[in-house]
């Protein structure tokens, strides 16, 4: 069994984030894999685990530094690594990163066989759109199964538990197939010295758009379907209101959480 995940290198939420002037994320700033990423890199390890002569590979698509997003699926466990890294994928919107995994997919089964199930989270933590996974499973061809929150797979199908907030939705796709994980589905394990060592020795493929056949107006700011056009920062949080208490603070506190609409 041949298992893709794709990983994805983010802005660091603890850090400044900001915009270029084009109204792209800057990411130039200090990065790492999604946290949303860790879980779908750890169900794909738990998957084949329980499977019999089954691999794991990574993708990702970005920058040079994307590549560490990679690195960091390796240590956990993944078998192999393959990152799209190309200039004129600067900008890319999420249409154009589906186009660019989807053919990346496409290269790995060329390559190396029957690509059986990619697995995915359920967003980015710098997008948060939720639309490259279905989007990717369409290009392929393959259904889609997405916000998991159990996952199993049984001979030549994959089950998922999808959790509401009433119900839980029971799903089953034949496979080849597409999964989206939530955060909610397991407990990313940790790289251990031993898996950052072996990392530094498995193989990792890089690609630009031609080894895809694809040409620079897939991707990137040229073939975005989509748009920014303007970024305003968040205004600074204002003073809060004082309330002195002479002997009608709560009086005066219901009105002003009346006032807010919190009551």
């Amino acid at each position: 069994m041949r298992i893709a995940v794709f990983v994805k290198y983010v802005p660091d939420a603890a850090g400044d984030r900001s915009f270029t002037d084009d109204n792209t994320v800057d990411r130039s700033v200090d990065g790492l894999l999604s946290e949303l990423d860790e879980y779908a890199v750890e169900e794909a390890l738990s998957i084949a685990e329980d499977a019999d002569d089954a691999e794991v590979i990574a993708v990702t698509v970005g920058p040079d530094d994307a590549v560490d997003a990679v690195r960091k699926a390796l240590q956990m466990g993944a078998d192999s690594g393959v990152h799209v890294v190309d200039d004129s994928l600067a900008a890319s919107d999420a249409l154009g990163t589906s186009k660019v995994l989807a053919a990346t997919v496409r290269k790995i089964e060329e390559e190396e066989g029957p690509v059986d199930l990619v697995v995915t989270g359920m967003a980015s933590t710098d997008g948060s759109m939720s639309v490259v996974p279905v989007q990717v499973a369409e290009l392929l061809g393959r259904p889609a199964a997405t916000f998991a929150s159990e996952v199993t797979v049984d001979g030549q199908s994959v089950k998922i538990r999808r959790d509401g907030d009433t119900a839980s939705q029971h799903i089953e796709v034949s496979l080849p197939a597409l999964v989206s994980v939530t955060d909610q589905i397991n407990e990313p394990r940790y790289p251990s010295f031993k898996g950052i060592m072996a990392a530094k020795k498995k193989p990792l493929e890089e690609y630009e758009l031609d080894d895809l056949g694809l040409d620079s107006g897939v991707a990137g700011s040229s073939g975005a379907t989509t748009e920014v056009l303007e970024v305003t920062a968040r205004p600074p949080r204002s003073a809060g209101e004082i309330i002195t208490d002479e002997g009608n603070g709560g009086e005066k506190l219901v009105e002003f959480l009346a006032g807010q609409k919190l009551v």
